[in-house]
């Protein structure tokens, strides 16, 4: 009797169930989980028991405290500084915006300045060219005239000393015919200057 339970003892340390004792029933694994879950039942929920309100709202201000205070110390002037930066970059761009506004306004104006100068130049340039056109033709103009009136000049002196040489010409061939004339009418010898001053008389 004492082996047997002696070896029930060393089944039960090697299968970690609880020793069994003579005249008592082992629970069952049902029952054991059965007890368990009511225990459990009957505790309840922690954190809404009355019993631990007070120590629940000293653990919720001092982490709040802790909160804010790494808010406060970390986070917040880290957004600050971001913020502050972009609003300062968007100032900076919206200055230099209105800087580049100017400037273009500012170069519109000057091209427009510099245009018009440009074209009051051009018709400066237009007049100017035709003035000189017409004093170059005006006087090319009056260089040919003057050239045409001393080639007439000369033409009209030509003609006249031709017209000369060939009066005389004709004095002295009216002259000869009439000293020829004469003397085969009369057959005598005429003297010259006679015959000359009756050419002359005839004229």
């Amino acid at each position: 009797m004492f082996i047997s339970q002696a070896h029930a003892q060393v089944q039960d340390h090697s299968t970690g169930s609880a020793p069994l004792v003579p005249g008592v029933v082992p629970p069952t694994p049902e029952a054991e989980f059965l007890e368990g879950h009511e225990v459990h039942e009957s505790a309840g929920f922690p954190p809404l028991e009355t019993e631990f309100f007070a120590s629940q709202i000293l653990w919720l201000a001092i982490s709040f405290g802790i909160l804010y205070l790494i808010l406060s110390r970390t986070i917040v002037p880290r957004l600050a500084g971001i913020i502050e930066g972009r609003r300062d970059r968007i100032a900076a761009d919206l200055e230099a915006a209105e800087r580049m506004r100017t400037d273009a306004d500012e170069a519109q104006a000057a091209y427009e300045q510099e245009l018009a100068e440009a074209r009051e130049r051009a018709h400066a340039i237009g007049h100017t060219a035709r003035d000189e056109a017409r004093q170059s033709a005006e006087t090319e103009r009056r260089r040919n005239e003057s050239e045409l009136e001393a080639k007439l000049d000369a033409a009209q002196a030509r003609i006249a000393d031709i017209k000369a040489k060939a009066l005389a010409d004709v004095g002295a061939i009216a002259e000869d015919a009439a000293e020829a004339i004469l003397t085969e009418l009369t057959g005598k010898d005429v003297s010259r200057e006679d015959v000359a001053n009756a050419v002359r008389e005839s004229r």
